[in-house]
């Protein structure tokens, strides 16, 4: 019967709650701009990995390599987008 209960989900399940705990301190603690940021940021990516990792079952089939590849170009496309607006838009390079 333990083989049907699913650990790792509610392990995943504990794990992001403890995450959203960490993320709502930074709002009740009073963090400074940028310490908050960094937790928020740092919270929000370990989430993400984990929800995706976890919930979506990511690495559960064969072709797990190209599905963290296309994640991996994923990330870096938004990453150029972002920095690319923010340094066209708000820092003043065109």
């Amino acid at each position: 019967m333990s083989e049907l209960f699913p650990r790792n989900q509610v392990m995943g399940f504990v794990f992001s709650m403890v995450l959203t705990a960490a993320a709502l301190l930074v709002y009740f603690l009073d963090m400074s701009f940028t310490v908050g940021m960094t937790v928020l940021l740092i919270t929000a990516f370990i989430q993400a990995g984990l929800q995706l990792v976890v919930f979506m079952h990511a690495g559960e089939t064969g072709d797990k390599g190209t599905i963290y590849t296309n994640i991996f170009y994923a990330l870096i496309i938004a990453l150029v987008t972002i920095f690319g607006t923010l340094l066209c838009m708000i820092w003043g390079y065109v």
